[in-house]
């Protein structure tokens, strides 16, 4: 009993200094000391893992881990970044964490502020603003962003792009370019999303045996999901159950 809990507030100690030495945020003390051994587990998983393992995989295992842990956070740095410094990318930054929160609204003024000038007919932020006003039911307005970014070459012709001109496609009642937008992008876009968002569509369009096909399909693969991953995952498969019925 006492070995253990003198391990675990050595391992504790070790994980605070790495906090100061490397100039974390200062709230990670408190959740280190508070939740001994998990609150320690967590701060490896989040902070001290990407550092050492590198990789995309490691680091979107981190940033799941801080975003659970604090999800305002890229947004309080992104809003203090543009007050450091107003550039676009500060912007770009400030407008996809607004995003992540559901703060449509916001996201879609400050990609419309962005797109100005000499960043007129940039991709990121044409993207941004259509899957903003997507998202805010203006589809009409999205739609003509999306057809100036998908003509500018066909390095724009992304995954992500047809799933938002799907989806455009879907509200304004054009069902067939829909459809081909949105099963390329299930078929093409990594994670879930685009399979989920297909099956919704071919729910509502009546198509059930294939939306039941479609969701059939995901819970086969989240089966075989990382379990890191397997959270966001679960969250596609239940918008697309829902739709699915």
């Amino acid at each position: 009993m006492f070995p253990a809990i003198g391990l675990s507030l050595i391992f504790s100690i070790a994980l605070c200094v790495h906090v100061v030495r490397t100039h974390q945020q200062m709230y990670w003390l408190w959740i280190i000391l508070a939740f001994q051994p998990l609150g320690g587990l967590v701060y490896l998983l989040a902070i001290v893992a990407p550092e050492f393992l590198g990789g995309s995989k490691a680091q979107r295992m981190g940033q799941a881990a801080r975003k659970a842990l604090d999800p305002q956070r890229e947004y309080r740095e992104a809003t203090q970044a543009v007050d450091d410094a107003p550039t676009v990318g500060a912007r770009a930054r400030q407008a996809a964490a607004a995003t992540g929160l559901g703060r449509h609204q916001e996201a879609e003024r400050l990609y419309a502020e962005a797109l100005q000038g000499l960043y007129a007919d940039d991709p990121q932020l044409l993207l941004g603003r259509a899957n903003a006003l997507i998202e805010l039911n203006r589809p009409a307005e999205a739609l003509p962003l999306l057809e100036t970014l998908s003509a500018q070459s066909n390095a724009a012709r992304t995954p992500q792009v047809a799933l938002a001109m799907g989806r455009a496609y879907h509200a304004l009642g054009r069902q067939t370019e829909a459809d081909t937008a949105l099963r390329w992008a299930a078929a093409h876009l990594p994670g879930f999303e685009g399979m989920a968002r297909y099956a919704v569509f071919l729910a509502q369009v009546g198509r059930e045996d294939e939306a039941r096909e479609a969701l059939a399909e995901i819970d086969k693969r989240l089966a075989k999901t990382h379990a890191h991953f397997r959270k966001e995952a679960r969250g596609w498969r239940d918008l697309a159950a829902a739709g699915v019925g």
